[in-house]
This record gives C-alpha cells, sequence and structure tokens, in this order.
C-alpha cells in the first residue's frame, strides 16, 4: 500500500480509464488508484473491474448508483481515503487533460510543506494546449471573476488536479460541502483558504482531452456562477 492514493471519477471514460490506471500505476514514487465510478452505461467500471486482479492491491473500484455529479464523486472518495491511512489525497480526471507524471509534483509541494497543491493553468511555467482563443479567454475571466468576489490569491479557481495532505482534507468539513459542479472545485479550495490551510499552485501543462467528451453543461456553469456568490455571502 503506498501513502498515496490518487481519486479519479468518472462517468464514460471507457477510452481513457485503462490507460490512465495503468500510466499511474508505473509511476514513481507509487500511488494508489481509486475509480469512483457514477454508473456509467460505457462500461467504465466494468474494465476497472477487469484490472483489478492484475493490480490487487494498487486499483480500487467503488460503483455508486446513478450519476451524482463530480463532487458527490470527490466527496466519496475522499472520506474512503481518509477511512483508510494514506498521508496524501489527489484528484484528477480521467482524460489526460491532467498529466499524470504531474501526480509527483503536486505530493512533493504538499511534502514541502503546502497542505493543499493545485495544479494550475495560470501561474508561471502553466499552460493550457489544444483550446481555442475563445475558450481561453472565457476561462481567464472565469478565474479573475471567482478570485475579485472572493477576494482570494488562488488564479486556477476551477483546477481540478489537487493534492491534499491527510489533516488538511481532515480539516475541510465536507459534510457542509455543498455543490457537485465545478463550483465544487472552487468550493474545497475557499474552505481550505478560509480555515488558514496553505495552498501552493504547481504549474502545469492542461492538455484538453482527445478521447471521450466533456461533461460541461450550462446546468454546471449556472452552477459556478452563482455559487462563487454563495460561498462569498456563507464565509
Amino acid at each position: 500500500m503506498s501513502d498515496s492514493l490518487v481519486v479519479i471519477p468518472t462517468y464514460n471514460e471507457k477510452e481513457n480509464i485503462e490507460r490512465m490506471v495503468r500510466a499511474l500505476i508505473r509511476l514513481e514514487p507509487p500511488v494508489d488508484v481509486l475509480v469512483v465510478d457514477d454508473a456509467s452505461p460505457d462500461g467504465t467500471a466494468a474494465i476497472v473491474a477487469r484490472l483489478q486482479p492484475e493490480f490487487p492491491e494498487r486499483l480500487f473500484l467503488e460503483r455508486r448508483e446513478g450519476k451524482r455529479g463530480l463532487g458527490h464523486a470527490c466527496l466519496h472518495g475522499f472520506r474512503w481515503a481518509l477511512a483508510r491511512s494514506y498521508a496524501f489525497i489527489l484528484e484528477m480526471d480521467a482524460d489526460f487533460s491532467h498529466p499524470p507524471a504531474d501526480v509527483a509534483r503536486l505530493r512533493a509541494a504538499c511534502d514541502a510543506g503546502a497542505d493543499v497543491a493545485v495544479g494550475s493553468r495560470y501561474v508561471r511555467g502553466g499552460e493550457i494546449k489544444h483550446w481555442s482563443v475563445r475558450r481561453r479567454i472565457l476561462s481567464r475571466m472565469a478565474s479573475l471573476y471567482v478570485r475579485l468576489i472572493l477576494w482570494w490569491p488562488v488564479r486556477d479557481a476551477t483546477a481540478g488536479f489537487i493534492c491534499y495532505r491527510r489533516n488538511a482534507l481532515a480539516a475541510i468539513a465536507l459534510e457542509r460541502v455543498k455543490f457537485v459542479g465545478y463550483a465544487f472545485l472552487i468550493e474545497m479550495k475557499y474552505a481550505a483558504y478560509r480555515r488558514g490551510l496553505k495552498l501552493v499552485e504547481v504549474p502545469i501543462v492542461f492538455v484538453d482531452r482527445v478521447a471521450g467528451t466533456s461533461k460541461m453543461s450550462l446546468t454546471i456553469f449556472h452552477e459556478a456562477f452563482f455559487g462563487v456568490w454563495q460561498l462569498r455571502l456563507r464565509g
């Protein structure tokens, strides 16, 4: 058993999940992998289950009934990790937009003193590949919008590639986390920031997915846009 666990929430990621699992299992220092699947109709969970005998002490699968959202899946994975002895708990996407090789860099940032290490597109050294100019501008504007409302220093507010120290994750009141879409990613960072935890942004090269389909929707955008104000008012 490794001291680090990577939590991967999935819904219809059959094109990516086996490659991602194998890429993570090959990493040094080693990490364990937990896939939290929301009843993907494309058979994502079945692919993970097929791989488990190959990595019996490194690969874990939690199947959930119905599509309940990114936030619920991550929280499920976090509670699963906290019930065990992992010192570092990471979350990332299955679609290779978050480079597996950078897991070690985020873990190292926490090992060096950060409570939360964020894989960031918007600090020096960070980059986005294969996005249109319009999408880049919208993403930058969204992060600026969040920073202005929440009055915090985090540049990549919606980053979903994150490493938590165990004690930092345990300090966040997970039962009070409200949002399920991309606003969840903002809410978790804001909760850590409000508790005085040390957040560090680690530059990554974000690559747009080449297989599978994006889970972004108008509902998710609406939640994030107005959810920021709810977070500000709730404090």
